[in-house]
């Protein structure tokens, strides 16, 4: 089964690009999508999120935002 991850973030975000590096080397070798959406696109998510930004959604809900939470996300993907 395919783990979905959703990574919403912004253009020129430090922290968004360093939560995506980190993301993309803890999923390395596993089958997961990871979906990255600019909150900036939709003046929905761009209410919604804000500065809240990077903010990384699994299929139950929201694991982390700002940083990467290295245990949420091991967690998340051990129940696939």
């Amino acid at each position: 089964m395919t783990a979905a991850l959703t990574l919403y973030s912004r253009q020129g975000c430090h922290l968004c690009e360093a939560m995506h590096s980190a993301v993309l080397a803890a999923c390395d070798g596993r089958d997961v999508d990871i979906h990255v959406v600019d909150v900036d696109a939709s003046p929905d998510l761009a209410r919604r999120y804000g500065l809240r930004v990077p903010v990384l959604v699994g299929v139950d809900g929201e694991l982390c935002h700002g940083r990467l939470d290295d245990d949420a996300l091991e967690d998340y993907l051990g129940g696939f």
